[in-house]
This record gives C-alpha cells, sequence and structure tokens, in this order.
C-alpha cells in the first residue's frame, strides 16, 4: 500500500512513542528544498541558535509528550554539497529533540549495505523509502511483511554511529 498526502502525515501525529528513520542517500531531490540549498552553495547560513520552524516546533512538542523521533544517516567522506546543508539544519533539530546520529562508512564496511531508506513508527509498522538513483522521491510504502529485520537494522544503525553533534566537532562544514 502506498502512502502520500494525509495518510502519511498521520503517522508522525498518531505514532505513540518512537518514529524513528534511516537515510542511505548522499542526496535527496526534494523540489521545496532547491532554492535553499542555492542560496546555501552561495554562501549563506542559518544562525542555529535563532533558527525555528515548524518542524523544530513539532520537534519540541513530542518530545514535552514523551515521544521520540531519531534518524541515523549513512555517510561517506568529502560530504556532498546536499549533506553540508542538510547538516546545517541537523543542529537546530538536534537541540529541538530529534536523536540525530551519523554512521560514516568512509575507512569501513557498510554494516547496512543495501538497505534501504525506511521509517519505522513504535517498532510495529515500517513504510519503505522509494527513491531513484539522484535522490529523487518515487513513493512511500507499507512494508507488509515482518519488522524484526528492521528492527535489527535500527540496532545495527544504532550501535555503530555517533551522535551529530560528536561527528561535526572539528569539521570544516
Amino acid at each position: 500500500m502506498l502512502l502520500d498526502g494525509d495518510e502519511w502525515a498521520a503517522r508522525f501525529e498518531t505514532f505513540q512513542r518512537e518514529a524513528w528513520r534511516l537515510e542511505t542517500l548522499p542526496e535527496y531531490r526534494v523540489p521545496q528544498e532547491a532554492e535553499e540549498i542555492a542560496a546555501f552553495l552561495a554562501g549563506e547560513r542559518i544562525d542555529p541558535h535563532a533558527y525555528s520552524n515548524e518542524y523544530t516546533d513539532d520537534l519540541k512538542r513530542v518530545r514535552r509528550e514523551g515521544r521520540s523521533k531519531g534518524r541515523v544517516h549513512i555517510v561517506t567522506r568529502p560530504l556532498s554539497d546536499y549533506l553540508r546543508y542538510e547538516f546545517m539544519y541537523y543542529q537546530p533539530h538536534a537541540w529541538a529533540g530529534e536523536d540525530i546520529r551519523i554512521l560514516d562508512v568512509t575507512d569501513r564496511a557498510n554494516p547496512l549495505e543495501g538497505v534501504q531508506d525506511f521509517w519505522m513508527f513504535d517498532r510495529s509498522e515500517v513504510v519503505l523509502m522509494n527513491y531513484g538513483p539522484d535522490g529523487t522521491q518515487i513513493n512511500r510504502e507499507i512494508h507488509e511483511g515482518d519488522v524484526s529485520p528492521f528492527l535489527e537494522y535500527q540496532r545495527i544503525a544504532l550501535t555503530e554511529s555517533v551522535p551529530f553533534e560528536e561527528y561535526v566537532k572539528g569539521l570544516d562544514l
């Protein structure tokens, strides 16, 4: 079953304990971000201490409600322009309560090689994020099978990654 629109948005309102994501790509092509990425590449930066938007407000609400939202992003160095752009927003997102972790596989084997992007809600529902080779989203699909492999992917990702703030110490972004 494919998810879109209100049905997709509802997953982020109705999860009870945890919404968690695995990101595996060096770039995601999101039309709404095109102008921001161009500005970033031209040298514009946000002030992470002053930055706030609907997403950071939602993260704070989720945390106040005793729920959690997190992700692990698998990366290799040198970081793509897109990852450098995304990392600029990860800082205020982490401060707002998202547990963001980085799994750098530059100098080692990727323990999740071949695993595709997904969201997992309450450790019981998996939504596969289907992308084209260039990072353009094709669709979102509810996984109909056993979630056990995804629980193991999450365990590996969390074990093998480091907190975002630790990862970026000393990086020239």
